[in-house]
C-alpha cells in the first residue's frame, strides 16, 4: 500500500485518521529483522526505487530482503547476482515472479503487479558484447522507472559502420535520454554525444587489459570527452539507468506523459 491508497481510504471513509496515521508512520521504513531496514517510500520520495545489491550479502539474507520488499512495495530489483543467488531465488520464488535480465547478473521479483508506465523513452547503447551486463542493468532501472527502453548492443567504434546502421532505429524512438556503456578506450560515448541532441550518460566498463584495465581508461576518455556528457563510476549500471529515467521521466511529464511519437 502506498502513500496514495491511504489518501483514497481516508476519503472514501474507509478507514480512520489513527489508523491512517499508523500505516504513514509505518511507510518510513520496513525492518528485515536485523539485517537490513527497507525503504519503501525512496520511489515516491525521489522518483528512484530502492533495490537490492546482492554483491557482499549473505545469499540468505538476499531472499529474505526481497521477501519482504515484494510484499511492501509489490516489485523489487535485485543486482549483482551470482549463481548461489540465482539458485536461492528460483527456490524462493515462482518462475512467473522472476523477470531476469541476460546472463541473470540481474532480475526483478515481483507479485504479479506491473511495472509503471510514465511515457518516458531512455535508449541503451554498449560498445561490446562484454559491456552487455552494465547495459542491461541500465536498461531493466530505467524500465522499473517506468521508461520504454530501446536497446542497442555491440557497436563499438572499431566497426563504426555498426553504429551509422543504428542511427535510424535510435532516430525512430526519438528517446528523451541515452546510456552507452564502453570497455577499454571508452570512446563510444563521445561518439554518440557528437552525433544526437539528448542527454547522453556515459558508463565506463571494466573490460579490457593491460594499462588502463578494469575500466580506468574508459573511465578517464570519458571524463576527458570533448562532447558534453555525464558520467558515471566504472560499472555503475544501476546509476545511470536511474540518472537517464529521471532525465526521461521528467520530461513525459512535462508533455503530458506521451512519448514523443505520441505526441506528434
Amino acid at each position: 500500500m502506498d502513500l496514495r491508497d491511504i489518501l483514497v481510504k481516508i476519503k472514501n471513509n474507509e478507514t480512520d485518521l489513527d489508523a491512517a496515521e499508523s500505516l504513514i508512520r509505518g511507510m518510513g521504513y520496513v525492518a528485515v529483522s536485523d539485517i537490513a531496514k527497507i525503504d519503501a517510500c525512496r520511489s515516491h520520495r525521489t522518483g528512484i526505487m530502492e533495490a537490492i545489491l546482492a554483491e557482499g550479502k549473505e545469499p540468505e539474507d538476499v531472499v529474505k530482503i526481497a521477501q519482504v520488499h515484494v510484499a511492501a512495495c509489490n516489485r523489487v530489483l535485485i543486482t549483482r547476482l551470482n549463481e548461489v543467488n540465482v539458485k536461492l531465488l528460483e527456490d524462493a520464488f515462482k518462475p512467473e515472479e522472476l523477470e531476469w535480465g541476460r546472463h541473470k547478473k540481474t532480475v526483478v521479483v515481483h507479485n504479479g503487479t506491473p511495472a509503471p508506465k510514465t511515457g518516458g523513452v531512455v535508449a541503451i547503447i554498449s560498445a561490446g558484447t562484454a559491456d552487455i551486463t552494465v547495459a542491461e542493468e541500465a536498461r531493466i532501472v530505467a524500465s522499473e522507472m517506468g521508461c520504454e527502453t530501446i536497446a542497442i548492443y555491440d557497436v563499438g567504434v572499431a566497426g563504426f559502420h555498426r553504429l551509422v546502421g543504428e542511427m535510424l532505429k535510435l532516430q525512430a524512438h526519438k528517446p528523451d535520454s541515452i546510456v552507452v556503456a564502453a570497455g577499454r578506450e571508452g570512446t563510444l560515448p563521445t561518439v554518440v554525444s557528437g552525433l544526437v541532441d539528448v542527454p547522453v550518460i556515459g558508463v565506463p566498463v571494466s573490460t579490457g587489459y593491460g594499462a588502463g584495465a578494469k575500466g580506468e581508461a574508459a573511465l578517464l576518455s570519458m571524463l576527458q570527452s570533448c562532447s558534453v556528457l555525464a558520467v558515471v563510476n566504472i560499472d555503475a549500471g544501476f546509476v545511470a539507468g536511474a540518472f537517464a529515467a529521471r532525465i526521461a521521466n521528467n520530461i513525459a511529464r512535462a508533455r503530458g506523459g506521451k512519448t514523443k511519437e505520441a505526441q506528434a
